[in-house]
């Protein structure tokens, strides 16, 4: 059985990959899929919910805000995937097997799915270690 933190991260990794693939052509791919893991609450209010934030999305890439909504919508469905997990302990799976693994796994076709983040530190007197991933920082010869 999974811990609530990894039921949170999952939920993460999920959002921002089903918000990353709204403003691309992988989304037409997946949207049923993703649909579908709704369909006991409300699939037809989903749609038209994910189709608002895909329009607004898109629109806000045209503008150039399309990073911070970017941000606040892969909060808003984390949230939302969270409570359905909560709702549906199958759904678990589902996402998993959806958005846990690789994107080839997401069944998208020769899609490669991308974002891009920007990170920002202010230090005074120390080090700063930022990563949009994976870090390994090695001081003295030691990992």
């Amino acid at each position: 059985m999974e811990t609530s933190m990894e039921l949170a991260g999952l939920a993460s990794v999920a959002a921002a990959r089903l918000i990353d693939l709204l403003a691309t052509d992988g989304w037409a791919a997946v949207k049923s899929s993703v649909l579908s893991l709704w369909r006991c609450a409300h699939p037809e209010r989903v749609e038209e919910e994910l189709a608002d934030a895909r329009g607004e999305l898109l629109q806000a890439q045209r503008t150039g805000g399309g990073q911070e909504l970017q941000g606040l919508l892969v909060a808003e469905w984390q949230a939302r995937l969270i409570r359905l997990m909560a709702a549906r302990p199958d759904a678990v799976d589902e996402l998993r097997t959806l958005f846990g693994g690789e994107p080839r796994a997401a069944r998208i076709p020769e899609q490669q799915i991308t974002g891009s983040m920007t990170l920002e530190a202010h230090v005074s007197g120390g080090d700063a270690f930022m990563a949009g991933r994976d870090m390994n920082v090695t001081r003295g010869g030691q990992a």
